[in-house]
């Protein structure tokens, strides 16, 4: 199987372009392919797929696979991937993913490379219903008290087309993700399990993110999330609509529009190519 390793602000995946590839059992790839020790490595599998409903088609398996409906920091290197290798040619082009179809505007460089891109992420769903999470079901949760190993967090939850609960913590840092991520992910408040993001708010237009990731643990970056952060900001009156997230892989550029959709502007980098048994 040839596959090219992306990553976004450090969030890396194992690409396989389908117009030319086929992969049978994705899931079980995924695992193979994010080993770290006997693998490739990477915080899981992207698909490059042909679309009947838009320019091409994204599936993303976390290293665990389990296939998410979507992922921020993958699907703009989705759209570098496209452009840089001739599957589009035009610099504004549309993506079907798990959460619909995603409008992406690309930048590229004086060689004609992508460099960075815009993605429409499309409007925060906020309701217990559509996160989706337990209890009432046309509800939203901002700044809601939940307790943990006898602390409590207060939390904020929303829906980029993947769940996530945001918990703003006066030090990110030294915060343990690793112990309270998996414990929030798997939480009986969320059927599907949640993404987990730990924020400290620097200004009102600057923030610095982790995020525990489901399915995958933490890692460098997640654009859902940052986008997610965003939002959560804004309903706590703690930022504005316009922010600087600082990711321990580095920067996105987040915005909640007037037209109520999340705008992300991020990095995409192709790493290298290869080859691998199957």
């Amino acid at each position: 199987m040839k596959f090219t390793k992306m990553q976004g602000a450090g969030n890396d995946y194992v690409y396989v372009n389908c117009f030319q590839e086929r992969v049978e059992n994705p899931a079980e790839v995924a695992i193979r392919v994010s080993n770290r020790n006997f693998g490739i490595g990477s915080d899981g599998l992207i698909l490059i797929m042909p679309s009947d409903k838009a320019d091409v088609r994204m599936r993303m398996f976390n290293s665990d696979g389990s296939e998410s409906e979507m992922c921020g920091n993958g699907i703009r290197c989705v759209a570098k991937y496209a452009y840089d290798h001739g599957i589009v040619s035009k610099k504004e082009i549309t993506a079907e993913t798990g959460a619909g179809i995603l409008t992406l505007h690309l930048f590229t460089n004086t060689g004609n490379r992508v460099e960075k891109v815009r993605v429409n992420m499309g409007k925060p769903r906020l309701t217990r219903g559509e996160i989706p999470m337990t209890g009432d079901a046309g509800a939203k949760v901002v700044n809601e008290p939940l307790n943990i190993l006898h602390t409590t967090f207060h939390i904020t939850c929303a829906s980029m087309g993947n769940p996530h609960c945001v918990i703003f913590v006066d030090d990110v840092e030294t915060f343990q993700v690793e112990k309270y991520g998996p414990l929030i992910e798997n939480h009986e408040l969320f059927p599907r399990r949640t993404n987990v993001e730990f924020v400290q708010v620097i200004s009102r237009t600057e923030v610095r993110q982790r995020t525990w990731e489901r399915g995958a643990g933490e890692t460098l970056a997640c654009g859902t999330g940052a986008s997610a952060v965003c939002v959560a900001g804004v309903l706590n009156g703690v930022t504005e609509k316009k922010i600087i997230n600082h990711l321990s892989g580095g920067d996105l550029e987040l915005e909640w529009a007037e037209d109520g959709n999340v705008y992300m502007t991020g990095p995409a980098v192709e790493v290298y190519s290869g080859e691998i048994e199957i």
